[in-house]
């Protein structure tokens, strides 16, 4: 279920009171989350997170209060001993009241949210670009799915936006900036194609090509050979994943998907890497 969708289902759970829309304003030291992540509480359900443990639970009983007809304040909470949850830092809570007739209002911030989610790239359908795709749809990215195959194809998990072209090299140029690309695809002279089209950008979160040492040697030199620029070879990631031995696809999807988010937040981290305009 997509997150419009789990809030659709989360409306039906408020009563005429409406919910509260709990927000961390402040957050200091060692937090579950950061600054306004944010949670909705109706009298027989939850949207969202601000971290969870005893922290969430908290909030929970004084948003419910709030909605059974406390007045509505902050809450601060050093998360320590007191609480019994051993982060070490210190949150502030607002909390809101959220009638029916805000309904929408909320919907669009959840609309907003999604759509500044960060855009990842696979080329090439087959059992590991498959696997990493569902693995990505847990994840708060928008992933697209490049083949030539159309059988393939067919086969991209639901949820990933599909593209079928001959020349998938071709699509690279009208990639998002900050977005991560994932190259594995069937054919290692496609592969080189699309790495290179991507490599020639400088507003990319990450470049991943699946493959071994030996690969990634083979297309440094081919790179050169064909009037490559070295230094963008710096960019590219390959091999892509943790180096483990078991080569399931669900397995090194696992790590690729850890690596790609780790890229997609450091481009985010304030003061991080951005992309070029």
């Amino acid at each position: 279920m997509d997150r419009l969708s789990a809030y659709s289902a989360f409306e039906k759970t408020a009563g005429t009171g409406g919910f509260v829309l709990a927000r961390v304003i402040a957050a200091k030291g060692s937090t579950p989350r950061e600054t306004d992540a944010w949670m909705l509480v109706s009298e027989d359900g939850m949207f969202g997170t601000i971290g969870g443990g005893r922290l969430e639970m908290e909030a929970v009983e004084k948003a419910r209060a709030i909605l059974a007809g406390s007045e509505a304040s902050e809450l601060a909470l050093p998360l320590g001993p007191a609480i019994g949850q051993c982060c070490g830092g210190h949150v502030t809570l607002s909390f809101e009241i959220i009638p029916p007739t805000r309904f929408d209002e909320i919907s669009g911030m959840v609309k907003t949210e999604d759509e500044t989610d960060p855009e990842v790239w696979l080329f090439g359908g087959g059992h590991v670009g498959r696997a990493l795709a569902r693995a990505l749809r847990l994840l708060p990215v928008k992933v697209h799915v490049v083949e030539s195959r159309e059988d393939e194809l067919m086969l991209t998990p639901e949820g990933a936006e599909q593209h079928l072209t001959a020349l998938p090299e071709s699509l690279v140029a009208s990639i998002a900036p900050g977005s991560a690309v994932i190259v594995l695809t069937h054919d290692h002279a496609l592969d080189f194609l699309i790495v290179s089209a991507a490599l020639a950008r400088d507003d990319l979160a990450q470049v991943g090509m699946i493959g071994s040492e030996t690969k990634r040697a083979t297309f440094e030199h081919q790179f050169i050979r064909e009037g490559g620029d070295k230094a963008q070879l710096s960019k590219l990631i390959c091999p892509i994943g943790r180096k483990i031995p078991d080569k399931r696809p669900e397995v090194i999807a696992a790590t690729v998907a850890a690596e790609i988010m780790t890229a997609l937040a450091e481009l985010r981290r304030p003061g991080g890497s951005q992309p070029a305009s």
